[in-house]
């Protein structure tokens, strides 16, 4: 169950803060990744095992800029969990980070317009939940506003300032399925996430720290 220390709302998600074993070693992935305005990092030696319930997921503009982004990921030291290919929906592929992150870089594009960029059109923190109308509820009574909201497969809630990463919700196991990983896991999350007027824990274990002390090593 979710604990709350007052009453006192957040408005938006304002940073995500990645616990690592190594901070220096994560630095260095990131910045030749291309992600490191994203996110922050804090080290940590809590225990994680198995899927962490969370992913970042990029937007960009084409299936070039997707393989760059993949192949710059790779290159730094990612594992491919599954390969760039198109889809239904466009073109996109999943990478892990050497610190168990995992994150999915897409495109709705099936075929490149221009040339590959190192832009990214939006950053969203997918966090799998059990029940996405009850999350949804949570937050809402938190502050947050809903953008989007298909039934109870998926949320997503508007972003606090342009360029910040946005917050959405999707059903845990549908989200394990879609990375290509096994459900389940144990331990922490090793990701906080800072603009709560008050630290607080969600319905799924996800902990939110208060905007001044949610202030990580930048990345």
């Amino acid at each position: 169950m979710a604990t709350t220390t007052s009453t006192t709302v957040l408005a938006s998600l304002t940073s995500v803060t990645l616990e690592v074993a190594d901070v220096e070693e994560a630095r260095r992935f990131y910045s030749a990744f291309g992600v490191d305005a994203y996110v922050g990092l804090r080290a940590s030696e809590e225990h994680s095992a198995g899927f962490r319930g969370f992913t970042l997921a990029l937007t960009v503009s084409g299936p070039a800029t997707v393989d760059g982004f993949m192949g710059a990921a790779v290159e730094a030291g990612a594992t491919v969990l599954k390969p760039a290919a198109r889809s239904l929906w466009g073109y996109g592929g999943v990478v892990q980070a050497p610190d168990g992150t995992i994150w999915k870089i897409a495109t709705s594009a099936k075929k490149d317009t221009g040339s590959a960029t190192r832009e990214i059109d939006e950053a969203v923190l997918l966090i799998g939940v059990e029940d996405v109308k009850a999350t949804k509820e949570f937050y809402v009574g938190r502050g947050l506003t809903v953008a989007k909201s298909f039934g109870g497969k998926y949320a997503e809630f508007s972003p606090g300032r342009s360029g910040a990463v946005k917050l959405a919700l999707y059903k845990r196991r549908a989200l394990a399925k879609d990375l290509g990983v096994p459900a389940d896991g144990t331990g922490s999350h090793r990701v906080v996430l800072g603009g709560a007027a008050d630290a607080f824990t969600d319905l799924d274990g996800f902990v939110w720290e208060a905007a001044a002390s949610s202030a990580p090593t930048p990345s």
